[in-house]
């Protein structure tokens, strides 16, 4: 297992600051002791990696990332990543794509990330260039997302994108999970990407991206603990902390506690 630092952003600005987040989360993850579950977590026992990237060049960035991130998948049964932005996404799960023969994938997020891309995807155009990289739409679970554009919603319909918006989740969060977890198990393998907007900014203020009405903390690792005890988990990122936004680290510290529950 390794957990890997990737510092990239890629959102015209907006999310500048989110590149700070990996080294404030993993600082963070030094006061917790134990998960819920009553696992010790020492920090100092942690394989921890960063893939170095050049702010500047994004084209290289996301070269080095999906290559590295290929690399670190298939050596570690279970690989976890700290943006950064959610662009780094876009690189992470293509490799994962490569290693894994039939895979799905997670997100966790307030929007969709289905805006038209060029070559190299902002945060709000990367789920959107993965199906048009390649990746099997119907191998994708996108939960309470609830700000859509237009192109977005005529991208979703066209898609098989499986979309599970916040309603359907108030009604039954039980067993919406009992759902996605079932779709899990019929994977090879399934990556989770948290997108911490999926979160009512009541909970996770430091993200330059604040939609009202997304789940609580304890919703979201509700989910992250029943979905990691499946055996086919193999991995996570969590982006868009920012902690230049953040209110008494509230958002950092949700950061490392979803990572402690993961590890």
């Amino acid at each position: 297992m390794e957990i890997v630092r990737v510092r990239l952003v890629n959102s015209e600005n907006e999310t500048l600051g989110c590149e700070k987040a990996p080294v404030e989360i993993l600082n963070a993850l030094k006061e917790i002791k134990s998960n819920e579950s009553g696992k010790l977590i020492n920090i100092n026992e942690l394989r921890l990696e960063e893939i170095h990237v050049d702010l500047s060049n994004v084209s290289e960035a996301n070269y080095l990332i999906f290559e590295n991130s290929k690399e670190i998948f298939e050596k570690n049964f279970k690989s976890f990543f700290i943006g950064g932005d959610h662009s780094i996404s876009y690189s992470i799960v293509r490799a994962f794509g490569k290693v894994e023969k039939n895979p799905l994938l997670i997100v966790f997020d307030a929007y969709a990330n289905c805006c038209e891309s060029d070559e190299n995807p902002t945060n709000r155009q990367w789920l959107r260039k993965l199906v048009e990289s390649g990746f099997d739409s119907g191998r994708i679970v996108l939960v309470s997302a609830r700000n859509f554009n237009e192109d977005e919603i005529n991208f979703l319909k066209k898609s098989n994108i499986i979309l599970i918006k916040m309603d359907v989740l108030q009604e039954d969060i039980a067993g919406v999970c009992d759902i996605v977890m079932e779709r899990a198990r019929d994977s090879s393998g399934f990556y989770i990407s948290i997108d911490i907007s999926c979160v009512d900014p009541a909970y996770a203020p430091g993200t330059f991206s604040l939609e009202s009405g997304g789940l609580s903390s304890r919703d979201l690792i509700y989910f992250i603990k029943r979905l990691r005890l499946l055996e086919n988990f193999k991995g996570a990122d969590i982006v868009e902390i920012n902690p230049e936004l953040d209110v008494r680290e509230m958002t950092v510290k949700l950061g490392a506690k979803l990572l402690s529950e993961m590890i």
